[in-house]
């Protein structure tokens, strides 16, 4: 028996659809792609599928921070320590384009004072992460451009508390922090190194002669 000719109808048929199937794939990897490298997601195919996660994971963490209540309270730029706490100043100037991590040891509940002051604006990330689960449970509660940062701040778990800050300047900034409270070691994060460091409070300032 001889095999019987495609009829040419049935050939346009397959290669329509073999044509709009490739199509779709290319598009859907498209869209994948826009949502987990740039966070582009104009079908919402990348939020059901958490791809957007990959692209930019301080959303998700701004998303955390932001189901907390009375964690942070800003205010006009005033810091009055807690003379019956203990309390810590650290000084670091940042080059231009350099970046540092500061976070403090704190404990659930425990609130503290603090005051941050730069030379110029820094681009910060204000977070936080818990000993139990680590950094992928990461909270942030700010993340902005600016010269200053004051308020009380209360943690809402036990861990590791503080600022990423960048200078994103051409000139060096210098950043002052205060704070005051239960506070009891801090760790600096610079690149891929970190390092305890104790608690200083501000030296005291010398009386001017008579």
């Amino acid at each position: 028996m001889t095999d019987q000719p495609e009829n040419p109808a049935q050939a346009s048929r397959k290669s329509w659809l073999l044509g709009g199937g490739l199509i779709a794939v290319g598009a859907i990897v498209v869209l994948v792609a826009l949502a987990a490298e740039w966070n582009i997601d104009p079908t919402g195919l990348g939020k059901a599928l958490r791809l957007t996660e990959i692209s930019d994971p301080r959303q998700v963490e701004l998303e955390r921070g932001a189901l907390r209540e009375g964690v942070l309270t800003l205010n006009d730029g005033t810091f009055t320590p807690d003379p019956a706490k203990p309390s810590d100043q650290w000084v670091r100037e940042l080059r231009p384009f350099e970046s540092v991590e500061f976070k403090y040891t704190l404990t659930e509940g425990q609130p503290i004072q603090f005051r941050w002051v730069a030379t110029g604006p820094l681009t910060y990330d204000m977070h936080a992460h818990p000993f139990d689960g680590g950094e992928e449970l990461t909270e942030s509660y700010g993340q902005d451009s600016a010269a200053s940062m004051a308020g009380t701040y209360v943690p809402a778990f036990t861990g590791i508390h503080g600022w990423f800050w960048r200078n994103d300047s051409a000139d060096n900034v210098t950043l002052t922090l205060d704070a005051s409270g239960a506070l009891t070691d801090s760790t600096i994060f610079e690149g891929s190194s970190s390092y305890k460091r104790q608690i200083a409070p501000a030296p005291a300032e010398t009386p001017a002669p008579e």
